[in-house]
């Protein structure tokens, strides 16, 4: 029996039997195949953070969300404070790695509700799929996808010069961070609560608290990404984009 196109997937818990397609249509949602394919870190990765970011502008929040095996990407954190006073999680391009990421996929006015959501912290990029294998739970290997990373490089852990591992446990990140700069815990401290509380309050604060990383020497550029960013006017769909390899022939 071949593997399936997404649409075809059949979804669970529903009543009776329902390809994916059949539930979109009923939702009166765009079929899978007009979708665009986002690999999906940090809160993007999220079911509810993405249907909170829809739903508050006003936009359907039903999209498909299924584990992907990527080649060659590592997660790290942003080398910034984010508005909501936290270090979001970013992609970065670790030949080494190998990682079980998020597909979400997304209708076009959903792609481009998350555009305004991530600019100008983050930047769209689209990987081919023959330079980072991706390989989705049916054994197709996606030829293209969308990924988010960060304008302002990632944080490096002091200890060793590498990128600091990130989506973990976010207290802990901002306590290591505030152990290992002086400057942090007088702008931010004493604890990552307060880091929170203040930084989420006020644009100064984060913006001086980014200054500081850079300052301490954490922040490694990330320019291997660039030769993939995306700037042209037609978005790619999932139907303009058949497997890699004839994956599923």
């Amino acid at each position: 029996m071949r593997p399936l196109r997404l649409g075809e997937w059949f979804v669970e818990e529903q009543r009776e039997q329902q390809r994916l397609d059949e539930v979109l249509a009923e939702l009166g949602q765009v079929a899978a195949g007009r979708r665009h394919p986002v690999i999906s870190v940090g809160s993007n990765a999220s079911p509810g953070q993405v249907a909170h970011k829809l739903t508050r502008l006003g936009i359907p929040s039903a999209v498909p969300m299924v584990p992907v095996r990527v080649r060659g990407i590592g997660v790290g954190c942003s080398g910034h404070i984010s508005p909501a006073g936290y270090v979001a999680g970013t992609p970065y391009v670790d030949p080494d790695a190998e990682t079980t990421l998020i597909v979400t996929w997304l209708d076009s006015t959903q792609l481009k509700a998350v555009d305004d959501t991530e600019f100008p912290d983050y930047r769209r990029a689209i990987l081919p799929g023959a330079d980072f294998g991706m390989t989705m739970p049916s054994g197709e290997r996606l030829r293209a996808a969308y990924i988010y990373f960060s304008a302002h490089g990632v944080l490096a852990d002091p200890a060793t010069g590498l990128p600091r591992p990130g989506g973990g446990d976010q207290s802990a990140l901002l306590a290591a961070l505030l152990a290992d700069s002086p400057r942090l815990r007088d702008l931010l401290g004493p604890d990552p609560a307060s880091w929170v509380r203040a930084a989420g309050a006020d644009r100064a604060l984060r913006e001086r608290g980014t200054v500081i990383f850079g300052e301490e020497g954490w922040v490694l550029p990330q320019t291997d990404f660039l030769p993939y960013v995306d700037d042209a006017a037609e978005l790619r769909l999932y139907d303009d984009l058949p497997p890699l390899d004839g994956s599923l022939t």
